[in-house]
């Protein structure tokens, strides 16, 4: 067949067929994308055993909880990142702190200070470095945001996260952070790893088929809103690590880019109530006003709540 009988069969069968109400995007979308499918199997001569054996791979990803890993390892969210940017500059949306993927280990709920917050629950305190975190929000003109809402959570030194690693306490390293009236936000937390999909799981199966690793860098993952701003879903890659251009997610982005430094000196560390060296990350947020008409900035997906 070629794409015109493509689309007549399609069509013949997915919107001729209809008796009852419909909903006109999604049956869009469905045409579409089942042309495109009986196109690359017409042009790659799929066999039946090879589109049955990629469906029972979709059925595997989402028992096994991975299909957010597959998502991100495909450079699907990336390419939905890169898109939403264009869709933005059309609509004369530009500048502030770029986005990057969510990822799949958000958590909706944790708790809320104002100001500062410990992050870590004080389990790795004997065996993991102290890291603070901090930085101002402003708007793209430099104007400071009070009351900006920061979600902060990153990993472990294990490279698990609280919720879907049972050997951790409730929120461990999960914080929301309103930022004080200087639009400053300090976490107390400790250094997060890099970490790699499951070894023997469903993504990286088939990203050993491709002949790539599943690793990422060390990262620390952020939502910013404020009234009157876009949301800002982001991550900053921290400087150094060895995954940090090579991150398998490709949510590494230039402006992401993390420098950690020590704080050695002991009148600085008092002030902090630490009484040995830390390490200290300086991350500012730039937040874009929204615009009437503007796409929107909020993503709806399924996501775990506590």
């Amino acid at each position: 067949m070629n794409r015109q009988e493509i689309d007549q069969l399609v069509k013949e069968m997915n919107v001729d067929t209809a008796t009852g109400a419909v909903d006109e995007r999604l049956q869009q979308v469905i045409v579409r994308l089942l042309g495109d499918f009986f196109q690359a199997i017409q042009d790659l001569d799929l066999t039946q055993t090879e589109v049955w054996k990629g469906l029972e791979y979709i059925v595997d990803s989402s028992k096994s909880n991975e299909l957010g890993l597959l998502v991100a390892g495909l450079g699907v969210e990336h390419f939905l990142d890169l898109h939403a940017d264009e869709v933005d500059a059309k609509a004369g949306i530009t500048g502030g702190t770029p986005r990057t993927i969510e990822g799949p280990l958000y958590v909706a709920g944790a708790p809320e200070s104002v100001g500062f917050a410990r992050m870590d629950d004080g389990s790795e305190s004997d065996h993991v470095d102290t890291l603070f975190i901090e930085g101002i929000i402003t708007g793209t003109d430099g104007q400071i945001i009070p009351n900006a809402k920061v979600e902060i959570w990153h990993a472990n030194s294990l490279g698990n996260y609280s919720f879907f690693d049972s050997s951790q306490s409730e929120f461990n390293l999960r914080r929301t952070i309103l930022a004080d009236a200087d639009g400053k936000y300090v976490a107390q937390t400790t250094m997060p790893v890099g970490y790699g999909c499951p070894p023997e799981g469903t993504t990286q199966a088939l990203l050993n088929k491709l002949g790539r690793h599943g690793q990422r860098p060390s990262h620390v993952h952020y939502f910013i809103s404020a009234p009157g701003y876009r949301k800002l879903t982001t991550q900053f890659n921290i400087e150094g690590d060895k995954y940090l251009w090579d991150d398998f997610a490709f949510a590494t982005r230039e402006g992401l880019v993390a420098s950690v430094s020590d704080i050695t000196d002991p009148a600085e560390l008092a002030k902090r109530g630490q009484d040995k060296p830390v390490k200290h990350i300086n991350f500012d947020f730039q937040l874009v006003k929204d615009v009437a008409q503007a796409p929107s900035s909020e993503v709806e997906r399924r996501r775990v709540s506590a």
